[in-house]
């Protein structure tokens, strides 16, 4: 089901909207970042050809693309986003594309084999009604994985502050969760994940965590995103143009040692 319904994912606008130049170039940092464990999990859970794939909050076309192949042409990918921009150009043969908010609409269809979601709960205002809209999709004994953040974890970007460069790269991250908390972003989101799933009425939960803290696609992620939210900075008193300059070209020299939030990932299966 398409839906025009407005953005749920945060009363005052998703803060790292698909809309933005930055969008690309964060995704594509974040599926060489985060692709790999996604698909040792997605594997570990025996996805075949034939299966039956719901993609929420798709965003780039990495995952979808890569679902596609493992279910083979007897197989159906839909991937939803509220903004279908990027996922689009994955569109055609088994996978289809629609826009849809997860936190408002009903699912688009039922008795999938796999539902997954990465990077997109934390986000969403109503996280209990997706998390029910999902678990509520899959057929008996199919599985869920939703893969989130857990900023509140370990809040530094970089882990070794030995100098005012790393100072300010985690000064200017503390204004980044905070940009993101006055959005209603649940920054403990992650940790809570394997309870949830639990609490939805899936069985064999499982989870694990993964940080990368030294990557040229991490410098990449945080350049895109700094970009991207360097008006909101500046307008929220949390940084100036000159800090947020000297802290672009501090990443782009490579000296700096920049981590990501935890992704906790959990699975559980449906009864």
């Amino acid at each position: 089901m398409t839906s025009s319904a407005p953005d749920s994912r945060n009363d005052g606008g998703y803060l790292l909207d698909n809309a933005q130049p930055e969008a690309g170039t964060r995704f594509d940092a974040l599926s060489e970042l985060f692709d790999p464990i996604t698909f040792r999990h997605i594997e570990g859970l025996g996805i075949a050809p034939g299966w039956q794939c719901w993609e929420v909050g798709a965003g780039g076309p990495s995952v979808v693309t890569w679902l596609a192949d493992r279910v083979g042409p007897t197989g159906r990918v839909v991937a939803t986003d509220i903004d279908t921009s990027w996922a689009s150009r994955a569109a055609g043969g088994v996978i289809e594309v629609l826009r849809h908010d997860v936190g408002r609409d009903e699912p688009p269809g039922s008795g999938f084999d796999f539902v997954h979601a990465r990077l997109v709960l934390v986000h969403v205002a109503d996280r209990e009604r997706a998390l029910r809209a999902m678990v509520g999709a899959l057929r008996p004994g199919g599985w869920l994985l939703v893969e989130d953040a857990d900023p509140a974890s370990q809040p530094l970007i970089c882990l070794d502050e030995y100098g005012p460069e790393q100072a300010l790269a985690n000064r200017l991250r503390a204004g980044f969760r905070s940009l993101l908390a006055a959005r209603g972003v649940d920054l403990a989101y992650g940790r809570k994940l394997p309870r949830l799933l639990r609490e939805a009425g899936l069985t064999e939960v499982t989870a694990d965590a993964y940080f990368p803290i030294t990557s040229a696609a991490c410098d990449v992620l945080e350049a895109a995103t700094i970009r991207h939210v360097r008006d909101g900075l500046v307008a929220a008193g949390l940084a100036t143009e000159e800090e947020i300059n000297r802290h672009l070209a501090n990443v782009t020299s490579g000296r700096l040692d920049l981590a990501t939030s935890p992704m906790i990932s959990a699975w559980g299966r449906r009864p």
